[in-house]
This record gives C-alpha cells, sequence and structure tokens, in this order.
C-alpha cells in the first residue's frame, strides 16, 4: 500500500492540504518516502473531559491537532514518532467504550472511536505501520513509556495521602512519573526524567523515594518511567488522561447536534485508486473499508457513553 502510494499524485496533495489545514501554527509534513495512510477524528481523552481530535496516520508519523473549523482549520499540532507508539485496547464498560491506550516515550494518553470498527481499523492501520518501520529499521519495540494520568475529575482528594480534599484553591498536580493526581504537599520534589524532558519535573513522594535508588543509566533508558502507575488508582485502566499537559482549551469545533458522523478514511485500501479518490480533500468520507453499520452512524463523531463531568467538577482544582 505505502510503495504504492509513495510517489503518487495524489499523496503529494493530501499531505499539502494537511500542511495547508495547520497553516503557520504545525510544521512542514512533506518528506521524502512518507505516505498519509489515514486520517479521522478521535476523542481523546485529556486531563478534564473527552475531547475530540483531529488524527493523521503517515507512514512513520502520528499527527493530531485541535480542531478551530472542521475540515479547514487545526491547530496545536503534536507529532509522535511511530517507532516510539504502542498501542494497547482497552475493554468497554457502561461509560467508555471502542477505546485504547496510545503510548510513547514521552507521552501517552487514551482515545476512543465511534464504533467498534473504526477501533479496529485504526489500530490495525498504525500497528502495520509500526511494524513495517521496526522491520525496515532492524530496531526493537519499545518497552517503556511515560504513565497516562488519571484524569483530574477522577480523584476528588489525594492520591498519595488520601487526605487533601481538591478545591478551587488546593489545586490537583499530576506525578509525571506514575500519573497520579496528588496534592502540593506530596509532589513537592522534582526529579530528571530523561526520556521526558531536560528539566527536573513534578513526581510524587512515593515515586521520587524510588527513583533516589534508581542507576542513572536506567533512568536515561526509561526502566522506571511509569513505575507506579498501577499505583494510581483503579479506574486508570478505563479513564485515563494525557501525560503531556494537553491543553484543555476552547479552541476547538463546538461539534453541533445536528452533524452527521464522518468516517475515518484510510488510502491506498482498494487495489485501484480511483479518479475520484485522487482529487479527494481530506477528511472525506466514506472508506471502502467501513462496514455499512458504521456508515448508518448519524450521531455526531463522541466516544459512545463518555459524558463529560459538570462544569463545576471540571475547572474546581485544574491541575498543573
Amino acid at each position: 500500500m505505502v510503495d504504492r502510494l509513495v510517489n503518487s499524485e495524489a499523496n503529494t496533495r493530501r499531505i499539502a492540504s494537511v500542511e495547508n489545514c495547520f497553516g503557520s501554527s504545525g510544521v512542514p509534513l512533506a518528506m521524502q518516502g512518507r505516505v498519509l495512510v489515514g486520517e479521522g477524528v478521535l476523542t481523546k481523552m485529556c486531563r478534564k473531559r473527552p475531547k475530540s481530535r483531529q488524527f493523521f496516520l503517515f507512514n512513520d508519523i502520528l499527527v493530531y491537532g485541535n480542531i478551530v473549523i472542521g475540515k479547514k482549520k487545526y491547530n496545536k499540532q503534536h507529532i509522535m514518532p511511530l517507532e516510539e507508539v504502542s498501542l494497547e485496547s482497552i475493554a468497554d464498560n457502561q461509560a467508555y467504550r471502542n477505546g485504547w491506550y496510545i503510548r510513547t516515550t514521552t507521552k501517552s494518553f487514551v482515545v476512543f472511536a465511534a464504533t467498534s470498527t473504526e477501533k479496529q481499523e485504526w489500530m490495525a492501520h498504525i500497528n502495520k505501520c509500526v511494524e513495517d518501520l521496526l522491520r525496515k529499521s532492524g530496531k526493537k519495540p519499545v518497552e517503556n513509556h511515560a504513565a497516562v494520568w488519571v484524569p483530574d475529575t477522577d480523584a476528588s482528594v489525594c492520591m498519595h495521602c488520601k487526605k487533601t480534599q481538591f478545591t478551587f484553591i488546593q489545586r490537583r498536580h499530576h506525578c509525571r512519573n506514575c500519573g497520579a493526581v496528588v496534592c502540593a504537599g506530596c509532589s513537592a520534589k522534582k526529579f530528571l526524567l530523561p526520556q521526558q524532558s531536560t528539566k527536573a519535573l513534578r513526581v510524587c513522594d512515593a515515586c521520587y523515594e524510588r527513583l533516589k535508588h534508581v542507576p542513572t543509566s536506567s533512568l536515561a533508558a526509561g526502566e522506571d518511567s511509569g513505575a507506579g502507575a498501577a499505583a494510581a488508582g483503579n479506574k486508570l485502566n478505563t479513564t485515563a488522561g494525557d501525560s503531556s499537559n494537553d491543553e484543555d482549551s476552547d479552541e476547538e469545533t463546538a461539534s453541533p447536534g445536528g452533524e452527521s458522523h464522518d468516517e475515518p478514511r484510510f488510502y491506498g485500501d482498494n487495489s485501484v485508486l480511483s479518479a475520484a479518490d485522487d482529487s479527494s480533500t481530506i477528511t472525506s468520507t466514506s472508506p471502502s473499508s467501513v462496514t455499512a453499520a458504521a456508515s448508518s452512524l448519524e450521531a455526531p463523531h463522541a466516544a459512545p457513553n463518555v459524558q463529560s463531568p459538570p462544569a463545576a467538577a471540571a475547572t474546581a482544582g485544574s491541575s498543573c
């Protein structure tokens, strides 16, 4: 698929369209051998609530951004090298469905698709790109990744001392090593986590005590990154946030209720590229590989049953 698209005029136009949508806020994406494999909207679990983000899958990177004007303008461009990416499916429950982890050494979070079919398609295409990259480079898969943050709304009290109640004055903080929501008193120290930053980052007291005894060489290799995440709470597996401190800005599409859901599009699935496909613009709909069940979805794009927290809960004690 990639070999067939790499030098095609259609691929060149698609990548140029993505660059135009990000404008001056993004970096150039066109380079020799790069192919736009697919694109679409996924619901990303941010610190305070789930939000729609536009994702673009290339054969070597995964790019996403905030939706400013649907299908026309995006900002806050994030680029993730696929060689570092690891996926892990999340089982459905009453509140969250069709979700999976996207993990890298510096950034980890959870996304949700609108249907199980779309989830399977996204995961299959991403995993195929990762496998192809690793096979060509001869590298081994990355085993240590940044911890996924527990969302603000999942912790009304400090997850370390179990005593401090979060309020508008008593702010939430996230441990950059394990992702737990902790109070200022339980996260007063900082520690250098080489894979995440060149500066020392806020960590909880428990992680600080553990990290002090980890050899520097092991930290550089990321051997303790995310250690203790399991202790962050039982809800971590289903309601994880974003380890990158991604801003919950309001600079995005309002997602009006009457707008139909646009299915993701994956390029090159057909053996022959039609003229209509070659002339299509980005974020076009109805990919050949999505079933009729998914195409009949009429609701706006959102992870089914993902409920945004009440305004008061979403703003009280916001994390840093």
